[in-house]
């Protein structure tokens, strides 16, 4: 490649960043749908070696996928919603009680004064914005009543979804071979074999992390309401849908699931029950569930995950927290290959072949004696 098409290339790229960040609020709908289709195409292509045609495969998986996530929204939002309103309207009795017997602990043990921990301003302010919106979906629909243009764009982006995620999960396959054709044949080995190394690193993780997270949001949710937590839904998917961060699953379920318990029962010998649930729980996910659905293909640090998230964050809102994990494991993908690359350069070789010592170095050019 001359310094001409490197400068091309470049500039290229450089374009295509400064486009997604100027399309940005356009661009969920299209993120979402893409990633629809590529969490389905696998299923479609299965049906298709069976004998099925790609379109009734296409329907069915489709078909299969929006009543799944329907079927989700209708029975999980209205939990959550009636959780949140019992929460709510115990915080009185919860402020009351942690005033009188957790603020003395505190202060005996710690030094900490009261005014630090006062929550009856808290208290009343969450109650009064929760009964001005009125529950989820009251403030979802006045916030969408504000203005007309809002309501048109928003129907519009909940219409583009289905329709865009079907016509990409019909040709997704065409659209995979029409990208491999125009690439120059000189890469094209190259390049393929870094997409099928990404495509198991996605896969690994929008496939097998999804199913983890949802087999752990289900098991905490049921473990806590057998032992009898009234918020059991809410912290159980706060658990499970945060667990794509290692450890980080559990330490905001014990947190959160004993404050609950705390607050709930006001004895400390119901923390044991909660603290035996996420136990069971981490023990599952590390030594079953990820290793059977994720594997260790994504590899990415904790550090690196909070980071990707909260950068994409930053730079183009929800799409790009939406989109960075799977960026930032393409990424990953990429910075093995160079890694590899440099390791076998002979400017790397150069470099060791410097950094060693003389005496070294003439044992080398002598051979073995």
């Amino acid at each position: 490649m001359t310094d001409s098409q490197k400068w091309l290339v470049l500039a290229g790229v450089t374009g295509a960043g400064w486009l997604v960040y100027l399309l940005a609020p356009i661009l969920m709908p299209f993120a979402l749908a893409a990633l629809l289709a590529y969490l389905g195409d696998p299923l479609v292509d299965r049906l298709e070696a069976r004998g099925h045609s790609r379109a009734n495969a296409v329907v069915g998986v489709f078909g299969a996928m929006i009543i799944a996530i329907a079927l989700l929204v209708l029975l999980v939002v209205p939990l959550l919603e009636s959780q949140i309103e019992g929460l709510i309207d115990h915080l009185p009795n919860y402020a009351s009680w942690f005033n009188q017997k957790l603020v003395p602990w505190l202060r005996q043990h710690f030094g900490i004064q009261r005014r630090m921990l006062d929550l009856n301003q808290l208290t009343t302010m969450l109650s009064q914005h929760w009964q001005q919106a009125g529950g989820v979906a009251t403030a979802v629909l006045q916030s969408l009543s504000q203005s007309g243009m809002a309501v048109i764009h928003w129907l519009m982006n909940l219409l583009l979804v289905p329709v865009v995620s079907f016509y990409l999960l019909r040709d997704w396959d065409q659209l995979v071979r029409h990208v491999h054709e125009l690439l120059p044949r000189r890469v094209a080995e190259t390049a393929e074999s870094l997409a099928e190394e990404a495509d198991e690193v996605l896969g690994a993780f929008l496939r097998g992390q999804l199913l983890v997270m949802l087999a752990m949001s289900s098991y905490y949710s049921i473990a806590l309401w057998i032992v009898g937590l009234d918020v059991a839904l809410l912290v159980g998917m706060m658990a499970g849908l945060v667990g794509f961060i290692p450890y980080m699953g559990a330490i905001v379920g014990i947190g959160s699931g004993c404050l609950a318990a705390l607050v709930q029962f006001q004895d400390a010998s119901h923390l044991m029950p909660v603290l035996i649930v996420f136990g069971i729980g981490h023990v599952l996910e590390g030594t079953v569930l990820t290793p059977r659905l994720v594997g260790n293909k994504i590899g990415l640090h904790p550090v690196a995950v909070i980071f990707s998230a909260l950068a994409g964050g930053q730079l183009f809102g929800f799409l790009g927290v939406l989109l960075a994990l799977p960026a930032a494991s393409v990424v990953m993908v990429l910075l093995r290959h160079a890694h590899e690359l440099y390791l076998g350069s002979a400017w790397y070789a150069e470099i060791r072949r410097e950094a060693r010592p003389p005496k070294e170095l003439r044992e080398e050019d002598d051979g073995p004696t």
